[in-house]
């Protein structure tokens, strides 16, 4: 079990309010959307990769 998985979740934070912001902003906040996703994927692929290796490790011989 994960230390974070014994604390209390955390709201989801409020949806920004698009409306103010011209094209040039709207693109910048996308792309600093994308680059957290691409963060958040490599996240992902890294703890994908940790678990997979521990299977093989404790895999029984066949």
């Amino acid at each position: 079990m994960d230390i974070d998985d014994l604390e209390p979740r955390k709201a989801k934070p409020a949806l920004k309010d698009l409306t103010a912001l011209g094209v040039a902003e709207l693109k910048d906040y996308i792309a600093g959307l994308e680059a957290e996703i691409a963060r958040a994927r490599a996240a992902i692929a890294g703890k994908e990769a940790q678990k997979n290796a521990a299977e093989a490790f404790f895999r029984k011989p066949s």
